[in-house]
């Protein structure tokens, strides 16, 4: 297979992870971010489908022959918090929403999104943060129940707080940082996965453009409860018998992967990929060019896991671009996305 030329859908797809990024999307507060992937999507000519959980579900190919369907699913939801508490100081004490770490979350700029009220500013702080103050500072252990939201607002009491607006059930989103480096790199919270829901557009516009036809239907499922285990558990069209995640590729030691590289995971936490579909998946790249690693994820699971607990009769694969510091501050590069959509085409490309 001749090694293709995908530069400007990689300009394009950092483009859109940088505008995905800028959307607040943790677990449970999603419709804006799924609204921007359908609004991209319909751009590039497509028809997406929100569906019932909040999801984004997209046909991008009929497929020309008899095969079974591929459905590839990335997901927009992110980590994040929720207020649990408004303290009589009027302070917020929070819950994680997914696999947030509050020793990643420790001085971060927050909004808390109130149901009623609008936003309000906050930094996310250890209980009493001045460390001239707090002769206790370096060994207290960072957990959430140590730390809280100062709001940057007038407020001294739990009164305070609430005339604001802010009760128990408002959303807790943090600041990506979203930087991308002249070397290449792109650094912020959450590429886990609004990196690969761009890559699934940039896969979307390739198609639209090159006039490849794969030899099956593809859809496109943006999911929106990953990071709380079910995303992937409903919604697969009739006719699907693979589904391909396509989430962050680990990056650490033990692993082979670079933030350079498109990631094949073999297995993760919850047991072995479909062999035929890793065996496949890892051809592709051969004969597409992409730079890959075939890894093994101790601590992971992903949304097709969910579609075949909810009781679906598919083949599972994982791929993804290599993400360091995952749910911390992540890093990962434009050769790394470059590489999935390498992998995406070269897999469904009936002429590779």
């Amino acid at each position: 297979m001749k090694k293709i030329n995908l530069k400007k859908y990689t300009d394009y797809m950092m483009d859109e992870a940088v505008k995905l990024l800028a959307v607040d999307s943790p677990t449970g507060y999603t419709a804006e971010a799924a609204e921007l992937v359908c609004s991209e999507l319909r751009a590039l000519g497509y028809a997406p489908e929100k569906t019932i959980k909040g999801g984004v579900l997209v046909k991008l190919a009929d497929g020309e022959g008899s095969c079974g369907g591929l459905m590839l699913a990335a997901h927009a939801d992110t980590l994040g918090g929720m207020v649990s508490q408004i303290k009589p100081n009027g302070r917020l004490e929070i819950t994680r929403l997914g696999g947030m770490n509050p020793n990643n979350a420790e001085a971060e700029n927050v909004r808390v999104i109130t149901k009623f009220s609008g936003i309000l500013e906050g930094t996310c702080q250890l209980v009493n943060a001045s460390i001239h103050v707090n002769g206790k500072y370096n060994d207290t252990k960072r957990e959430w129940s140590a730390m809280e939201i100062v709001l940057d607002e007038d407020v001294k009491s739990k009164e305070d707080a609430e005339k604001l607006g802010v009760g128990v059930g408002d959303i807790v989103c943090f600041e990506p940082r979203t930087r991308i480096t002249k070397s290449g790199y792109i650094k912020s919270r959450f590429l886990d996965d609004k990196l690969s829901v761009a890559i699934l557009l940039g896969y979307a516009k390739y198609l639209k453009e090159s006039g490849m036809k794969p030899s099956r239907a593809v859809w496109a499922h943006i999911t929106v409860y990953e990071e709380v285990g079910h995303g992937g558990s409903g919604s697969v069209p009739a006719g699907v018998t693979e589904a391909i995640s396509v989430d962050m590729g680990c990056v650490g030691e033990g692993l082979s992967c670079t933030e350079r590289q498109v990631s094949i995971c073999a297995k993760d936490s919850g047991g072995p990929y479909s062999y035929e579909t890793v065996k496949a998946l890892t051809e592709a790249a051969k004969r597409s060019g992409a730079d890959y690693a075939v890894d093994i994820y101790p601590f992971y699971g992903s949304d097709v896991e969910a579609t075949l607990s909810a009781g679906h009769d598919i083949m599972h694969g994982l791929i993804g671009p290599g993400v360091y510091a995952s749910h911390g501050y992540e890093r990962s590069h434009r050769d790394g996305a470059e590489n999935t959509l390498r992998l995406l085409v070269g897999y469904t490309d009936p002429n590779a």
